[in-house]
């Protein structure tokens, strides 16, 4: 990424060890963070979002049944999933893969690789 979004104020100090979801991002790994995608960047830390098109587009797939939770289950702040940036909106990690609420159903935007 060209430009560097430093997150303010953040003394957490990720790792494999730090008990946060590691992802792969654009050749490197980004930890999910309280709804931000984390990126360890010499003395600080940035905050980076999953780019929409290729393997994680943003189209509406109401065909898309995972069997990963009920037709009734609702993303959103603690719904159990962790929630990822994508674009300019927030999905949810279910099973590897990117969920987006969306008119009563989940949209399938793609895979994410979790280390």
């Amino acid at each position: 990424m060209a430009d560097c979004l430093k997150h303010s104020n953040h003394d957490h100090v990720h790792g494999a060890a730090c008990g946060h979801v590691a992802v792969e991002h654009d050749g490197h790994v980004d930890y999910l963070h309280d709804g931000h995608l984390h990126h360890v960047h010499g003395d600080h830390v940035d905050e980076h979002r999953l780019a929409v098109g290729g393997a994680n587009p943003a189209a509406c797939t109401p065909q898309h049944a995972c069997g990963a939770h009920t037709a009734s289950h609702v993303h959103g702040p603690g719904c159990g999933h962790e929630a990822v940036p994508h674009g300019d909106h927030v999905d949810y990690l279910v099973n590897g893969h990117l969920h987006y609420p969306h008119a009563g159903h989940c949209d399938d935007h793609g895979p994410v690789r979790v280390r």
